[in-house]
């Protein structure tokens, strides 16, 4: 068996690590039907930051997801993805409690399972409740993947 190890230790920067700060604040989305997007969003419970043209033939809709710092945007008439997102990752406290409200908005999340160190992908919540290793995954309509992952406990360091 092989194991990775996960530094903790916030000082383990590389010595020319970046100081001028980078803040994901958005990512795009790749949708067919601009309409139908929204409409799922909005059943997610997903804030609607905007919904405009910003120039003739175009058309930009944003959101963000409860509690996050950063959002989603989709339209019309402006560069799309190659492709759908893949495995985006929404951080839960609690992930049972996540994906039961996720399902009664009308999303079709996939079982809970845990990663085990020795078996790998295995069924259920993460016997131990470790932070990091339960998760859950759903698709929109436009096959755009996200993945639940319950973290109770961060790493030193992380917010």
């Amino acid at each position: 068996m092989s194991s990775t190890q996960i530094s903790s230790d916030p000082a383990t920067a590389a010595p020319d690590a970046a100081t001028i700060p980078l803040r994901f604040e958005a990512a795009r989305l790749a949708v067919a039907d601009v309409d139908r997007a929204k409409d799922y969003y909005q059943r997610l419970g997903w804030r609607l930051d905007i919904d405009f043209e910003p120039f003739p033939g175009a058309r930009v809709v944003q959101f963000t997801p409860p509690g996050s710092p950063a959002s989603i945007h989709f339209g019309s008439g402006i560069p799309q993805p190659a492709g759908p997102l893949q495995a985006s990752i929404l951080v839960v406290d609690d992930i049972q409690a996540a994906r039961d409200d996720l399902i009664s908005r009308g999303a079709d999340v996939g079982e809970i399972w845990h990663a085990d160190p020795e078996k790998g992908q295995a069924p259920g919540i993460d016997p131990e409740r470790r932070s990091y290793f339960t998760r859950a995954d759903f698709k929109d309509p436009d096959g755009n993947e996200w993945e639940l992952q319950e973290i109770t406990e961060r790493l030193p360091g992380r917010v």
